[in-house]
């Protein structure tokens, strides 16, 4: 059984990533944050008496059921109304920024030139842009294989389908990455 402590310092520690995956996702800020606030309350009130090991996978498994719902909702409020624009906010407004993550984990700011910085800060940019042109399902493997360094086990138990699914997602996720950076001339 997982102590409050636990429970909050398991939320705390996925945070943040969990943001940014609803993030890329949804490409709403607000949305991505309704999202990975529901998905915390859903696992503190119904799960929270599971054992602390057991949290990282109820987690995952929550946020993406909680993304789903969130798409189900929106397909369904655009067919009910004609004008969405009346109804929904704007959308991705650029304010995301994936180098906050990289700076928090980096110590090597005050060592790296202003030109890498800025090389660095573009290349970033465009696989962001790369990473989001993703079809929703390779995006979600590709995730959280690299991004929350899921193991194929873990992942096809979060998404609820095979490992060899996940391992053709990652694949595809990989190869047209892969091809889209390199036609920009990014080589990683």
């Amino acid at each position: 059984m997982a102590t409050e402590q636990e429970l909050s310092d398991f939320l705390k520690s996925v945070e943040k990533r969990a943001f940014k995956r609803s993030v890329y996702h949804v490409r709403d800020d607000e949305a991505a944050l309704d999202i990975v606030q529901d998905s915390m309350m859903k696992l503190a009130q119904h799960y929270g008496d599971k054992p602390a090991a057991e949290l990282p996978m109820l987690f995952q498994r929550i946020l993406s059921n909680t993304t789903l719902d969130w798409f189900r909702r929106r397909k369904t409020r655009s067919a009910l109304f004609s004008n969405m624009s009346d109804f929904e906010s704007a959308g991705d407004d650029g304010d995301f920024d994936l180098l906050e993550t990289l700076e928090s984990s980096t110590n090597s700011e005050g060592t790296e030139s202003a030109q890498d910085a800025t090389e660095r800060a573009q290349i970033l940019r465009e696989i962001e842009v790369e990473i989001k042109e993703l079809p929703g399902r390779q995006r979600e493997a590709f995730l959280m294989r690299y991004w929350e360094e899921m193991d194929v086990a873990e992942t096809a138990a979060a998404m609820g389908c095979s490992e060899g699914s996940v391992k053709t997602h990652c694949s595809r996720a990989v190869h047209a990455l892969s091809k889209a950076l390199a036609a920009r001339g990014i080589k990683l």
